[in-house]
């Protein structure tokens, strides 16, 4: 094993959410392996705080200013370093001090710290697939340029991922990212008329944030891992697809140039891609269910229902498209599942702010990064403008 002077490092930016929660929970295992450099949240200031006195990071960073002072004091007995605010977020990824950043913020607030990490050459966990949606060319393009590995977290990407390990040489002929259909596979508009948010937030299979959560109901979140997916393997929109796997077991799949086709399968439990993400290239042993054939009669597959999920659609609208299309999908998409979430607008409202946005939206080819923020400002603003407040 490992000694001390080996440990990894690492950042957590979003520490209290779901995927930042997990990674703690990976790390208290691995306490010989990884230890905790930098732990970040927006607004959960308590969970902050208990995190660090446990973990005893070197610094922290609320984003929300008007809570640094109950911070600060709180961490005042430890030698933890404390900042607050948008900008600190970028501060800390500049650090030297870690290894491993885990980019687990929720949505397009991930990419100006990613990029931070990005140009420091560190390892990137990444876990926020908004950041490769609204800006796929510029990240990979500064990740070659500062040999930035890029290890994905979200199930399906690092499924991916692993089937190509040892792969190099050999073309992919396509990927299949798998979908479990979310709570409403199989219904129809005129059931998703009436939905509510507590049933939307209802997984069969993940445990998720609520944005998250919401997006795998609407599809919009298949739809967004195409767009990264793209970026993170280097692939055409034709050789991306989409097919639903209610059961979650099988996580994607590769297909090569020969027929031949690589599957990473497993029990649907976030903890696994997270720890391989922070382990790799290591698999790290835990005691995690193990999966067991006996048990499932029958895994199934079948064509997603793009008449019904149009967010799907769009995505795949966007994918082709390019330029800033996905930034404008993104960015409506964020406002429209956050007013979802207040009781705001109805389920099915959130496919129409998303395709009226994207009508709206002026096209550009090749943004420069300035012009995806602008993107994504005109596009927040227009969505706003179409819920009623």
């Amino acid at each position: 094993m490992p000694d001390t002077a080996q440990k990894k490092r690492i950042a957590i930016f979003g520490s209290t959410g779901s995927i930042g929660t997990q990674a703690l929970d990976v790390i208290r295992t691995h306490t010989n392996l990884l230890e905790v450099e930098i732990l970040t949240a927006q607004t959960n200031y308590e969970l902050l705080i208990k995190q660090a006195l446990e973990f005893l990071p070197n610094a922290v960073v609320i984003g929300d200013e008007s809570k640094f002072d109950i911070v600060k004091d709180a961490l005042s007995t430890t030698d933890i370093k404390v900042f607050a605010g948008e900008k600190a977020l970028e501060e800390v990824a500049d650090f030297d001090t870690y290894d491993v950043i885990l980019t687990a913020i929720v949505g397009f607030a991930g990419l100006r710290p990613t990029l931070k990490a990005v140009k420091k050459g560190k390892v990137i966990a990444l876990a926020n697939k908004e950041t490769l949606v609204v800006a796929g060319d510029i990240v990979m393009q500064q990740a070659l340029q500062f040999r930035s590995p890029i290890i994905p977290v979200d199930s399906e990407h690092s499924a991916i991922f692993q089937c190509l390990v040892g792969e190099t040489r050999n073309p992919i002929e396509k990927i299949i990212l798998t979908a479990s259909g979310g709570p409403f596979l199989g219904k129809k508009p005129n059931f998703l008329v009436n939905v509510k948010r507590d049933h939307a937030l209802q997984h069969p299979n993940w445990s998720m944030g609520a944005k998250i959560s919401i997006d795998s109901a609407t599809l919009m979140n298949k739809g967004l891992e195409m767009i990264e997916a793209k970026w993170l393997f280097n692939l055409k929109p034709a050789q991306i697809e989409v097919i639903v796997h209610p059961q979650s077991i099988v996580h994607s799949l590769v297909q090569f140039e020969d027929g031949s086709m690589k599957a990473q399968m497993g029990l649907p439990d976030m903890k696994l891609p997270i720890q391989y993400a922070l382990g790799y290239p290591l698999r790290l042993k835990n005691d995690f269910p193990r999966f067991d054939f006996k048990k499932y009669a029958s895994l199934t597959f079948e064509e997603p229902d793009y008449k019904t999920f149009r967010n799907l659609g769009l995505s795949i609208e966007a994918l082709k498209a390019g330029g800033n299309k996905p930034c404008v999908l993104n960015a409506a998409n964020e406002i429209a599942v956050w007013a979802f979430l207040k009781n705001r607008i109805g389920f099915l409202d959130i496919t129409a702010v998303v395709e009226k946005t994207m009508e709206k939206i002026s096209f550009i080819e090749k943004p420069t990064l300035d012009e995806y923020f602008e993107t994504d400002g005109e596009a927040r603003n227009f969505a706003a403008s179409l819920i009623k407040m």
